[in-house]
C-alpha cells in the first residue's frame, strides 16, 4: 500500500502568507508608487501588525527583492513560451512585441525590474540570476539568427526600453509607441545586418529580401 507523504502544513501556511504579503505589496505599489510602499500599510492589508511581517521578510528591501524575483520569473516564463520561426526579422518583432507588451502592461513592475527606482535597493544574487536568464534567452535568439556582437544586444535592449519609457511616460494605456515596434525592428535589422562581416545566417536572410 502506498503511503502519501505527510504534508508540511506549517510550511504551506508560511508560503501562502508570503504570497499574500507580496500581493498586497504589489497592490499598494501600484496605487502609492514603489518608493511609497509602507510596511505598516502592507501589514494592515493582510490583517497583521507591522512587526509580524518580519517573520516573513526581514526588511522592506527583502519584500522588494521577492517582488523583483516574481516579476523576473514572470518575464522569463513568458519569454520561453514564445514561438520563433527562424526568420530573423519576424523573430525580432516577436521578441520585441513581447518585451514592450510585458513592460507596458505593468509600469510598476517595469520600474522595479528595469529602472533604479528604489534608493539603495539591489536585487539579491538569486533574484538577479532570474533576470539574467531572461537576458540570456534574448542573447541566444540573437545568436541563432547570426548576431553575436554584444553591442547588438545592447542596441536591442536600448530600443526596447526606449519604446517602453516613451509609451509609459507619454501615452499610458495607449499604443502610440507600441505601434512603432515593427518599424523599429525593421530599422534595427537593416542596421545590424550591415555591421562588420555578416554571418552565414545573415547572408541567407539578406538573399530572401
Amino acid at each position: 500500500m502506498l503511503v502519501e507523504p505527510t504534508r508540511d502544513r506549517r510550511t504551506e501556511r508560511h508560503a501562502a502568507t508570503r504570497a499574500e504579503i507580496l500581493a498586497a505589496a504589489w497592490g499598494l505599489a501600484r496605487t502609492e508608487g514603489l518608493a511609497g510602499l509602507s510596511l505598516r500599510e502592507v501589514a494592515r492589508s493582510v490583517g497583521m501588525q507591522a512587526p509580524s511581517l518580519y517573520s516573513y521578510f526581514d526588511s522592506k528591501h527583502a519584500i522588494y527583492d521577492a517582488m523583483f524575483a516574481q516579476g523576473a520569473t514572470e518575464h522569463l516564463e513568458g519569454r520561453l513560451q514564445l514561438v520563433f520561426t527562424g526568420d530573423p526579422l519576424a523573430d525580432l518583432k516577436t521578441g520585441m512585441h513581447y518585451f514592450v507588451g510585458f513592460c507596458t502592461s505593468d509600469p510598476v513592475r517595469y520600474q522595479l525590474m528595469f529602472q533604479r527606482t528604489i534608493p539603495d535597493f539591489e536585487p539579491s544574487a538569486e533574484s538577479f540570476a532570474i533576470s539574467i536568464a531572461g537576458l540570456q534567452a534574448t542573447r541566444d535568439v540573437l545568436a541563432s539568427l547570426g548576431f553575436t556582437d554584444p553591442e547588438v544586444l545592447d542596441l536591442l535592449t536600448a530600443i526596447g526600453t526606449g519604446l517602453t519609457d516613451q509609451q509609459i511616460s507619454n501615452d499610458p494605456g495607449g499604443d502610440r509607441w507600441v505601434r512603432l515596434v515593427d518599424e523599429a525592428m525593421e530599422m534595427f535589422f537593416a542596421h545590424v545586418s550591415n555591421r562588420s562581416v555578416p554571418t552565414r545566417v545573415t547572408k541567407k536572410a539578406r538573399s530572401k529580401r
